[in-house]
C-alpha cells in the first residue's frame, strides 16, 4: 500500500481504468466470437447483424486505446472478408 497521497490516488483510477479496459476488450472479444459462429452456422442474416455489432466494439476499443488502428484494420478487414465469402 502505498504512503504517499498521490500514489494512492493513482492506485485507485488504475485499477477503474482497467476495469474499463477489460470490460471494452471482452466485448469486443465476444462480439468477434459470436459473429464467427454465425458464418460457421451459415447464418447469413445473423452474420451481418453481428458484424455491425463486432465492427463498433473494434472502433471503440480503438479510440480508448486498447487496439492499435492497424490490427483493428486487419481485424476488420478479415471478419469484412468472412461475411463476403458467405454468399
Amino acid at each position: 500500500m502505498p504512503n504517499i497521497k498521490s500514489a494512492v490516488k493513482r492506485m485507485h483510477s488504475n485499477a477503474k481504468k482497467a476495469e474499463i479496459n477489460s470490460l471494452v476488450s471482452g466485448a469486443m472479444k465476444t462480439a468477434i466470437k459470436k459473429f464467427e459462429k454465425e458464418v460457421a452456422n451459415g447464418n447469413k442474416e445473423e452474420a451481418s447483424n453481428n458484424l455491425n455489432i463486432a465492427l463498433q466494439r473494434i472502433d471503440k476499443a480503438v479510440v480508448s486505446g486498447l487496439v492499435h488502428k492497424n490490427k483493428a484494420a486487419r481485424l476488420k478487414s478479415r471478419l469484412t472478408k468472412m461475411r463476403n465469402s458467405m454468399e
